[in-house]
């Protein structure tokens, strides 16, 4: 489990930029080739997770738990199946929000700016070198309505994404009364990916 020590706002935020100059000359207890973790230390936010490729599938989640190189939890072993099943090199796990909380219910109760911009700078480098037309999959189910900002968070990934012809797909039956994307979790490893270019409708549904 992990619950916030604090929020976000009273911790120091480490740019991202930061964050991957750290990775790149600092001892690592993990598989640098491999894996791909940002920052590379456990913390209270984790802005990437996953490992290195040319063809990532990128999984977009709420927000990040407890998982690290090494030692996955359970959903992200069942994106990591779907990835490879679909005939990706390599996935990533990013998320809306970058705090870590085993249960959303802990996520802070306002956004933190400053976390938000490093997370979406994060994203922007994610998409940019991870070939043409990146696919990104939503993959957050019902929790995107935990806290009212998560939508607009997800409304500037879009944007962002629009700049490197990002396609959005999800997998799994969308939910009957809002259409939320189902969570990776309890996924069949050969779910078929669907292509979900009325994302930015689904979006204005939940105002």
């Amino acid at each position: 489990m992990h619950i916030p020590a604090s929020s976000i706002a009273a911790l120091s935020v480490q740019p991202f930029d930061q964050a991957l100059q750290e990775e790149a000359v600092i001892s690592k207890p993990y598989d640098h080739e491999r894996w791909l973790y940002l920052p590379c230390r456990y913390t209270e936010y984790r802005y990437i997770l996953g490992t290195r490729g040319q063809k990532p599938l990128i999984c977009i989640g709420v927000n990040p738990s407890t998982a690290e190189p090494g030692n996955l939890d359970n959903t992200l072993k069942s994106v990591e199946r779907i990835a490879k099943n679909n005939g990706f090199d390599s996935f990533v796990m990013f998320n809306v929000y970058a705090q870590r909380a085993t249960s959303p219910d802990d996520m802070d109760k306002t956004l933190d700016p400053r976390l938000h911009r490093e997370n979406m700078r994060a994203f922007d480098w994610l998409l940019s070198r991870s070939g043409d037309n990146p696919t990104v999959w939503a993959a957050w189910g019902a929790v995107i309505e935990k806290r009212g900002y998560l939508p607009d968070c997800v409304r500037e990934m879009i944007t962002i994404g629009q700049r490197y012809g990002a396609n959005w797909v999800t997998a799994g039956k969308r939910s009957k009364r809002k259409g939320h994307p189902h969570h990776p979790l309890y996924l069949k490893s050969d779910s078929p990916l669907d292509p979900f270019s009325e994302v930015e409708e689904y979006l204005l549904s939940l105002q």
